[in-house]
């Protein structure tokens, strides 16, 4: 509970940035922290699928609908790397937990310093999410979301046919 009550002005923050950006590109500035995490991520973990990145940008550029706030560009996108390489930034959402965890040891109160840190939290939540161009990437490895699709059924109808005595 105390880690849902810490976050809880990050989430907020999240929120009127989400907001104000779509309606002034000067508030682009302030989903800086988490653009740069979310490409470092897809640049990461293509290192080591072996997607080779090519090149890593973070500075936003105007798009036919919006803003592009970041890129990654592979080189080797397969089917095997293509999603773990395009869905990383989906794990970004543990580092506001983790800081969370942190910060909330018994005996903790808010200072200064968690007001700094709300506002390079905030960000990660907006950036946790892959994009739509991130998503189609991903369908690339249709042969893993098949295997663990096929995974998942099979212990699902194993677990049920399991019972309790």
């Amino acid at each position: 509970m105390d880690k849902a009550f810490y976050l809880a002005p990050s989430l907020a923050l999240a929120a009127a940035i989400l907001v104000l950006s779509q309606r002034y590109s000067a508030f682009l500035l302030l989903r800086l922290p988490g653009t740069l995490c979310h490409e470092l991520a897809h640049f990461l973990v293509g290192l080591l699928t072996f997607a080779r990145p090519a090149s890593l940008s973070i500075i936003p550029r105007r798009a036919a609908k919006g803003w592009t706030l970041g890129e990654v560009k592979l080189a080797n996108a397969r089917w095997y790397n293509a999603a773990p390489t395009a869905l990383a930034p989906l794990a970004l959402v543990l580092l506001p937990w983790w800081i969370a965890v942190l910060r909330t040891r018994p005996g903790w109160h808010f200072t200064a310093l968690d007001a700094g840190l709300a506002f390079l939290i905030a960000p990660q939540f907006l950036a946790c999410w892959p994009s739509a161009a991130d998503w189609k990437l991903s369908l690339r490895s249709w042969p893993l979301f098949l295997a663990a699709g096929a995974a998942a059924w099979y212990f699902v109808d194993g677990m049920s046919r399991f019972r309790f005595a």
